[in-house]
């Protein structure tokens, strides 16, 4: 099925759709529904896997071969993600992803909804917040929220390495946008 003829019959725009499909944004739960009805799929079998997966016993160990990767904003170049965990709790989401920068990597500032932890694991970036510029060396951490225009460089000729937590915030006007990085037209990179 093309994307274009599911968002058709869920009654969803192609752009939101390929959002979802893609990772870059967390589906309602109405609009879940509306996709579980355009592809003719029982609620049941959709749900099948996590009724299995909800068998906790104390840990969860996420094997590296299971990472999802996923591109954040379309224009970045030099930023590789790697999803480890995404879960909801209550009405709070977030995601554990790896990042690997390469060198001279290049975006433009981007602000997301959500207040974000970053674990540095190898190398060194200059992390620029706005206008200000942070230096963050291996093992240093930084905790800030992630609607302030923000972009990490990388400086060095080998790839870089962090951590980041996403604590994704509701929006009233749009919860199905929380995830969603918007790039800053103008900002400096």
């Amino acid at each position: 099925m093309r994307l274009v003829d599911l968002s058709n019959q869920a009654n969803i725009s192609s752009a939101m759709l390929s959002k979802i499909e893609n990772g870059r944004i967390i589906p309602t739960i109405p609009t879940l529904f509306q996709l579980i009805t355009a592809l003719d799929v029982e609620p049941s079998t959709f749900f099948a896997e996590l009724n299995d997966q909800n068998k906790f016993s104390n840990y969860l160990l996420i094997r590296q071969e299971n990472y999802v990767s996923y591109i954040k904003e379309e224009s970045a170049q030099g930023f590789n993600y790697q999803s480890i965990l995404e879960h909801t709790l209550g009405s709070d989401n977030f995601q554990i992803s790896l990042v690997t920068l390469d060198p001279d990597n290049k975006r433009p500032q981007v602000s997301t909804n959500a207040f974000e932890f970053l674990f540095l694991i190898e190398g060194q970036i200059k992390f620029h917040l706005e206008e200000t510029v942070l230096e963050i060396r291996k093992g240093d951490s930084l905790f800030f929220d992630g609607r302030i225009p923000h972009v990490p460089i990388n400086t060095q000729k080998q790839p870089v390495i962090y951590l980041v937590i996403y604590f994704f915030i509701m929006e009233e006007q749009d919860e199905s946008a929380k995830p969603v990085s918007k790039e800053i037209p103008g900002a400096r990179s």
